[in-house]
């Protein structure tokens, strides 16, 4: 979801890039003495963060010191990132390489220098990287895993083709030995019954909902900014959100009105999903009760009748048979100051599983 924008300036304070490709290489991370030391093998991720960085190259730009200090003391084994807002590779006019950075002109070329300079660097030199982009700078997916833990597939659409993105990059599905791990941009539902609004929304639910279906084999982790808070606990106004509106327009079914990822539809669509792929909400199901200081991932705009006002719209789901090997789910940003956001306008958050045995998937 949007707050406001920030113009993206230019950056020259970083020291040239020594760039790595996101192809599997041997793990090894940094010590703190800056040399190399080997670390052991994983089969499987157990800690996790999700956080839609609201452009990523302006979270580096901005906000870098802060956001790789917290990386550090949480060090996750996956990081899921959403709202990237880097351009895919291509030139005007030619097909787009969505699994890279476009770099053909000379702006394009300083921010992907700027952005790889910056995962070049501890501690996000230890993860390889995978990236879903749009055409433009908007949405778009990152996927960052520990070089010692080795996804046995990563594909970027719900119907697992690895050569395939989904429109805007919106989607990274990475298969371990016990488990799934999908990261999804889900898109917003708008305000109204146009192409890019209700239907859009209506269309990627109804997707989920066949892929979480299907998807039995395995146990899923799904994370992301999903667009949706799913009950009136996972916002801090709800009758501010459920009488929302823009332009004092209605929308005809009275089902579909109110704050986007807040409507009756989209709450009910929701839980449909979490039913049918008998799927866990993983924070709720360690916090039941309202937590107006915490509990919530997205903030309003600190100036304006937005302010104070917050939803719970990035998640873990998980299959009912990883609940009990939940440790912790927790939202890492607070107050209606956006204290722990990192210049975004959503928080971390992460997810900590006990062992997983693959004999249980």
């Amino acid at each position: 979801m949007k707050r406001f924008f920030q113009p993206v300036n230019n950056d020259k304070s970083f020291k040239k890039p020594n760039v790595s490709s996101s192809s599997p290489e041997e793990p090894s991370v940094n010590n703190e003495n800056g040399g190399e030391k080997i670390e052991k093998n994983k089969k499987d991720p157990l800690k996790f963060l999700t956080w839609n960085a609201n452009s990523f190259l302006l979270r580096v730009k901005n906000n870098w010191p802060e956001f790789t200090k917290f990386l550090e003391k949480l060090d996750p084994d996956v990081i899921a990132i959403q709202e990237v807002r880097m351009p895919a590779a291509g030139s005007k006019g030619s097909p787009k390489n969505p699994g890279e950075l476009k770099d053909d002109t000379s702006s394009s070329r300083e921010e992907k220098q700027t952005l790889m300079r910056a995962i070049s660097s501890p501690p996000l030199q230890n993860y390889h990287v995978w990236w879903s982009l749009s055409d433009s700078k908007y949405a778009g997916t990152a996927l960052f895993v520990k070089k010692c833990i080795q996804p046995k597939k990563v594909s970027f659409s719900l119907d697992g083709k690895a050569s395939k993105h989904e429109p805007d990059g919106r989607v990274i599905l990475a298969e371990f030995e016990s488990f799934r791990l999908l990261n999804t941009y889900a898109p917003n539902n708008g305000w109204k019954e146009e192409e890019n609004s209700f239907p859009r929304r209506r269309k990627w639910d109804k997707r989920i909902l066949e892929f979480v279906a299907q998807s039995t084999d395995k146990p899923l982790i799904w994370c992301g900014d999903l667009n949706v808070s799913h009950q009136e606990i996972d916002v801090s106004h709800p009758d501010f959100f459920s009488s929302a509106k823009v332009n004092n327009y209605i929308p005809p079914n009275k089902e579909d009105c109110g704050q986007p990822g807040f409507t009756l539809n989209e709450r009910k669509r929701f839980s449909t999903i979490l039913s049918e792929g008998k799927l866990v909400d993983a924070y709720r199901f360690l916090h039941k009760e309202k937590d107006i200081e915490h509990g919530f991932s997205w903030s309003g705009n600190p100036v304006g009748k937005y302010r104070g006002k917050r939803m719970r719209i990035d998640y873990f789901i998980v299959s009912e048979k990883l609940k009990d090997k939940i440790v912790s789910c927790e939202m890492h940003g607070q107050g209606i100051e956006l204290e722990g956001f990192y210049g975004s306008d959503h928080c971390p958050v992460s997810l900590e599983l006990s062992s997983v045995d693959s004999s249980e998937s």
